[in-house]
């Protein structure tokens, strides 16, 4: 139920319910990671122990102790806020206090160094760059590691993510150069690189540079047609990364690359071009064919040439094709009479029907040509 909740929340735009994203706001004054939690807890139990070695054993001691140390942790986990440090850990003094004086000073004191040491402590990740204010004023940016902050005059203003972060974004139904509504989906791949800048500088960069994107994209699609957006998609995200780069380099951010993802048409529209490309290919499929045509009557002209006067090449050329087409059994070859003449093919083919006339009449009663069928003429 919880994950569907954020799902739901982050498709409505509401804020992500995520520790780690909220302790990376301006909302959190420090992050409260299990180490900060060990530290709260290793001192009130410290601090217990200390109290039962110069007091009696008390139930009620042990109970409070404990629970305190838990109990503040889990809220100062979800708070992580100076403001909650003060109040919670004035109410349990308080509680300790009224619940075991006069023997409540050990305890007291352990609260006091439980609530001031384990949020000091603060850790930043190999990636990370901790964004430090003193006062309300910037202080200094922290590296990756361990570092110590004051208790409540020092706020840690941003934890800042320097890996490469991929955005994506998009510009729906905007017209291009020619007047066509598109959808087009891009991404971006970007970094911080000066931490300062971008949490000093900007409100919420993240959102900055998404934006930006967006307008760009815009922008690039007003200013081009369609057929140029559709093969030139490598140039468009191109020109869109400049922009953004011009834009956000003054940031502390960088614009490593802009890619576009996905171009969308109407319906309509994608038939029609499907139609043209169709036709265009009929088009050139018949003038490949036509060209083909040409080429095969040149051949044949410049053969020509050579049986022109060669009549004795030109009788081979026909025999060898009656010949081939003889070679399958049932064909039947019509070629001119003229060409029968020439070869010869005539009285040959007559010695053959005569052949097979004398070995034995056909079924009509009548001879047969040559390859099982009626004289060819």
């Amino acid at each position: 139920m919880m994950s569907i909740a954020r799902k739901e929340g982050a498709s409505r735009g509401l804020p992500s319910l995520s520790l780690e994203k909220f302790s990376a706001t301006l909302r959190a004054d420090f992050r409260f990671a299990p180490l900060n939690v060990l530290l709260l807890v290793t001192i009130y139990v410290t601090g217990l122990v200390i109290h039962l070695s110069l007091h009696p054993f008390s139930v009620l001691a042990v109970e409070l102790t404990l629970g305190s140390a838990l109990v503040l942790a889990v809220l100062i986990r979800l708070t992580q806020v100076w403001e909650a440090v003060v109040i919670l850990g004035t109410a349990d003094a308080l509680a300790i206090f009224l619940q075991l004086r006069p023997e409540s000073e050990v305890l007291l004191i352990t609260a006091v160094a439980a609530l001031i040491i384990a949020p000091s402590v603060q850790i930043a990740y190999q990636w990370e760059r901790a964004v430090l204010l003193r006062f309300g004023r910037f202080r200094g940016v922290r590296k990756s590691g361990l570092f110590f902050v004051i208790p409540i005059i020092d706020k840690v203003a941003q934890f800042v993510d320097q890996r490469i972060r991929v955005t994506d974004f998009s510009a729906e139904t905007t017209l291009t150069g020619d007047t066509v509504p598109v959808n087009v989906d891009a991404i971006a791949f970007w970094m911080v690189w000066d931490a300062q800048k971008a949490v000093l500088e900007v409100e919420d960069f993240a959102d900055a540079v998404v934006m930006s994107a967006q307008t760009a994209l815009r922008n690039a699609i007003g200013k081009n047609d369609l057929a140029v957006l559709l093969s030139e998609r490598d140039r468009l995200g191109h020109e869109i990364q400049e922009i953004l780069e011009e834009k956000t380099s003054g940031w502390g951010i960088t614009t490593q690359a802009v890619e576009i993802r996905d171009i969308i048409i109407p319906k309509g529209l994608e038939d029609a071009m499907s139609r043209q490309a169709q036709a265009e290919r009929e088009r050139q499929s018949r003038i490949i064919l036509g060209t083909a045509e040409t080429e095969i009557a040149e051949k044949f002209s410049r053969a020509s040439e050579h049986y022109r006067n060669n009549p004795v090449a030109l009788h081979l050329r026909a025999m060898n094709m009656v010949f081939e087409g003889l070679r399958q059994k049932g064909s039947m070859i019509i070629v001119p009479s003229t060409a029968v003449e020439t070869m010869g093919l005539g009285a040959l083919g007559g010695l053959t029907a005569f052949g097979q006339g004398v070995e034995g009449p056909t079924d009509s009663g009548g001879p047969t040509a040559a390859g099982g069928k009626e004289p060819a003429s």
